[in-house]
């Protein structure tokens, strides 16, 4: 048995960081004296801890770092992923930052554009992935277009209308600062159609402008001047996975979401009646249709706006989609087997 302290200086830990971990319940000393109420620790404890240690330097947040000292590899490694997909992200919005300080700091300085070149095919399959997800209403002109947010690796294309969004990530050769700019949507769509042409692309985004250039043809627009939100609270995934993960057929769950018998729970939405497509497990890996007196249990089941479902599988492209489903309150995420980066999240409606 090791001391509170003999377990501090083999983990790197601090004597007070175990005793948080031990109130949190991340690492619960395997004996307390009832007597002098010191905790002590088994050889088999050491490991963990210092697997908190580690964790704790990267700023991994405690219900996960609990997680993934009480799964197996395979689960604390998604966890690891996560974070560090996290971390990334907080890295790409710092040099933002830093970028539109460094402007404030000396505002004479000429702005500068960063010049993209990439794939046609794969900028076209982008903006197939995400272009039905941008608003179309006057009433949050925010969301009428697609952010470009392009960092030192590539570009990625987002798109929302608050009741589901699309991601789309594409690799290029940048030449210039990370920096994000939000399209009007009629550009984008000029864009798809000039990317019907052989050629190379190159993207030129500069202060409030951009630019795409195929066979020598250029189209260019002013940018939209709003914040877009932060989509990526939404995506951040929760310990361990989505609790239902299946790969469909886009086929076959199409023609069961058009059919005339297919299943509907009715619901009611500003007055008026909704119809909700409930998705869950089939028990046999995949997912199915339920019915309003199908409802109970604890199967993980979420309500959709069946439309924009058969939206995002025209999207998500032929073949085989993953579909994730973490219950009632958590987006459905709709993603391609073959490329992490390009997916889609439905909003749940209430059941």
């Amino acid at each position: 048995m090791h001391s509170i302290g003999e377990l501090a200086r083999a983990s790197g830990l601090t004597v007070s960081a175990l005793r948080f971990y031990d109130s949190a319940g991340v690492l619960v000393p395997a004996r307390v004296d009832p007597v002098t109420g010191y905790r002590w620790y088994t050889d088999d404890q050491v490991r963990p801890a210092r697997l908190v240690a580690g964790l704790r330097r990267v700023g991994m947040p405690v219900p996960e770092i609990a997680a993934a000292v009480r799964s197996g590899p395979a689960a604390a490694h998604r966890l690891l992923d996560t974070h560090l997909r996290r971390l990334e992200d907080g890295l790409a919005d710092a040099r933002r930052e830093l970028s539109r300080i460094r402007t404030l700091i000396d505002p004479e300085e000429q702005p500068m554009t960063t010049h993209l070149t990439l794939s046609r095919t794969d900028l076209a399959a982008a903006v197939d992935a995400v272009r039905f997800a941008v608003a179309t209403g006057p009433d949050l002109p925010e969301l009428t277009g697609v952010l470009f947010d392009v960092d030192a690796g590539g570009v990625q294309l987002v798109a929302t209308d608050r009741y589901r969004m699309a991601l789309a990530r594409i690799g290029a050769d940048v030449d210039g600062p990370a920096v994000r700019a939000l399209v009007p949507a009629g550009f984008v769509d000029e864009t798809r159609t000039l990317l019907d042409t052989a050629g190379e692309v190159r993207l030129a985004v500069g202060d409030g402008t951009v630019a795409v250039t195929v066979a020598g043809r250029t189209l260019d627009a002013g940018t939209l001047p709003y914040d877009f939100p932060d989509h990526r609270r939404l995506l951040r995934a929760a310990p361990g996975g989505p609790a239902h993960r299946a790969t469909v057929d886009v086929a076959a769950l199409r023609a069961a979401l058009t059919s005339p018998d297919a299943p509907v729970v009715h619901r009611e939405h500003g007055g008026a009646a909704l119809p909700v497509s409930v998705l869950g497990p089939d028990g046999r890996g995949g997912v199915r249709l339920y019915g309003e007196d199908e409802l109970t249990g604890d199967a993980p089941r979420i309500g959709v706006n069946a439309g924009y479902l058969l939206q995002a599988l025209d999207a998500g492209g032929r073949g085989q989609l993953v579909l994730e489903l973490d219950g009632p309150i958590a987006p459905l995420a709709v993603r391609r087997p073959d490329d992490t980066d390009a997916f889609s999240v439905l909003m749940p409606i209430r059941l």
